[in-house]
């Protein structure tokens, strides 16, 4: 009788051990890092690629910039309501503008937005496709499809783009490469949301209403001076350094 119940106690102890080593595998597969796909393309990006997409004359007395993501509603938000007067800033020639992938790993199909608008950028057409993402975002987004493509081949054909010579690029991802610098570049500025905008010397987080993005660009207007700014450029990319400014804009 006791040697059955050291047995089974012995059973209990090696079962209870069996145990505590598989908690113990479980924690730690659930805690190791996960790797990313798009983190090894950021990692491995060229930040010499990095130049946005530039609309207006670059020698403008102000440089706005721009990180945005497709695919984010409050970036949509600026596209509709506020660019329109930011476009008439760039035709009157009082600054250029700039815009910067800055692709978010919450939205599904924001790198296949993105590869859309850089193939469209081949045939010289990135603002037209730029405007079609955002009106059409609803259409083409992760809550709305699991599969992008259709709508976003509808929209280079609405745009009159090739869209046999569209559809190959997109297929082969060709500016892949492209949009993580991009990326990589809102990283080297510390961006962490969007959209976010720099305007002279200033970064600034949220989707601007039209007053302040003009007191903003008055403000980099008057610290510029009579004479268009010349921008510092940055050590990777060749683009002004800036700082950060937070006072009234919305995250």
């Amino acid at each position: 009788m006791s040697q059955q119940r050291k047995s089974k106690g012995a059973f209990w102890a090696l079962l209870g051990a069996v145990a505590v080593l598989g908690l113990i595998a479980i924690a730690y597969v659930a805690a190791k890092p996960k790797t990313r796909g798009i983190t090894e393309v950021d990692l491995k990006a060229d930040p010499t690629q990095a130049r946005g997409y530039l609309l207006g004359d670059s020698t403008a007395p102000v440089q706005v910039i721009e990180f945005a993501d497709f695919e984010c509603p409050a970036c949509m938000q600026f596209a509709t309501l506020t660019e329109p007067d930011v476009r008439k800033l760039v035709e009157q020639g009082k600054i250029s503008y700039r815009y910067f992938d800055f692709p978010l790993e919450m939205h599904r199909n924001t790198w296949e937005a993105s590869n859309t608008a850089a193939c469209a950028d081949e045939q010289g057409k990135f603002w037209p496709m730029h405007d079609a993402l955002f009106a059409a975002q609803d259409q083409w987004n992760g809550e709305a499809t699991r599969n992008p493509k259709p709508v976003l081949k509808g929209l280079a054909q609405q745009i009159g783009l090739d869209v046999a010579k569209w559809e190959s690029c997109y297929d082969e991802q060709r500016y892949r490469s492209r949009i993580a610098a991009n990326r990589a570049e809102g990283e080297r500025r510390h961006i962490q949301s969007t959209p976010t905008f720099i305007i002279g010397n200033k970064i600034i987080p949220g989707a601007l209403d039209s007053d302040k993005f003009m007191s903003y660009v008055a403000e980099a207007a008057a610290a510029a001076g009579p004479r268009p700014a010349t921008p510092a450029m940055g050590p990777a990319s060749g683009l002004p350094g800036a700082k950060k400014d937070t006072s009234g804009a919305r995250k």
